[in-house]
């Protein structure tokens, strides 16, 4: 098997030239839709990029595929790896908040015709209210892009507002077509991103009111609020239409569900601790 992984700078086009496999991607938040197919040889099959796919042979002999990559150096973040082998650790709070643990365990918006623009299509108002962190993450993003801002098409821009309640956080995420650059404005938050196989370094810092961190597009990463009162950020990305895939959430919470067999192997767990974590999202 070639696990659960992404490519953050590259789209991916595949071939088998031996063998059958079974592929698949997941989407983006919130549907996390597993798309899937059995290949045989001579099939071709794209991975869009930033998104978790993975290949398996499921067939009795070896396989063998060829693979087209849309950037000189496409990166590649294998999802397990990065999540729980990244040096340091991420925080045992962080893991077992994002995947519902005990510790044991450890662009595509039609455009408006521009005769018909209006100043609505360039306004949202609203974005001073705290968000609802009435959650399991304890965090609420409030997403203003082209969903929200129609005139934002394909202009490669849009704002988040986060806001954690103590403790809260924004679960390891990766956002598959932006950059993001978050502005802290109120709280304390200790911030991370994870770089590409094979190193899996996890780049950390300690933010305060009025600091800055760019997380690089494609790669993933988290925002904590490690304070006892509220904090709030905004961020802005390099995308109308960012896209954002919750680690946790796409693994183990696709539709339908990635097969157990991906999953032990990947992530080295047995089938009943796999079943325990797909049963929370």
């Amino acid at each position: 098997m070639n696990p659960p992984h992404t490519h953050p700078r590259a789209t991916e086009i595949l071939i088998v030239l031996e063998g059958s496999l079974e592929v698949g991607f997941v989407t983006s938040n919130p549907d996390n839709i597993l798309i899937r197919k059995i290949l045989q040889k001579g099939d071709v099959f794209v991975f869009p990029i930033g998104l978790i796919h993975y290949q398996r042979n499921i067939g009795h002999v070896n396989a063998v595929a060829i693979a087209a990559l849309s950037s000189q150096n496409p990166g590649a973040i294998t999802i397990a790896n990065a999540v729980f082998g990244s040096k340091p650790d991420i925080g045992v709070e962080v893991l077992t908040k994002a995947f519902q643990l005990d510790k044991a365990l450890g662009n595509g918006m039609v455009c408006k015709d521009p005769k018909l623009a209006e100043a609505s299509d360039f306004f949202f108002t609203g974005l001073h209210v705290p968000g609802n962190t009435s959650n399991t993450q304890v965090s609420k993003v409030t997403p203003v892009n082209v969903a929200q801002i129609p005139g934002l098409n394909t202009l490669g821009i849009s704002l988040v507002r986060i806001d954690y309640a103590p403790w809260g956080m924004n679960p390891p995420h990766t956002h598959p077509r932006a950059t993001e650059i978050l502005t802290v404005l109120e709280g304390t938050l200790e911030v991370g991103f994870i770089t590409s196989n094979p190193d899996n370094i996890l780049i950390k810092k300690v933010l305060q009111k009025g600091d800055v961190f760019v997380f690089p597009i494609g790669l993933i990463h988290y925002q904590r609020n490690i304070g006892y009162v509220n904090a709030f950020a905004i961020a802005a990305l390099s995308s109308q239409n960012p896209g954002a895939i919750t680690i946790a959430n796409a693994v183990f919470g696709s539709n339908p569900a990635i097969s157990s067999e991906v999953l032990t192997k990947a992530f080295q767990l047995d089938k009943s601790t796999v079943a325990l974590i797909q049963a929370k999202f």
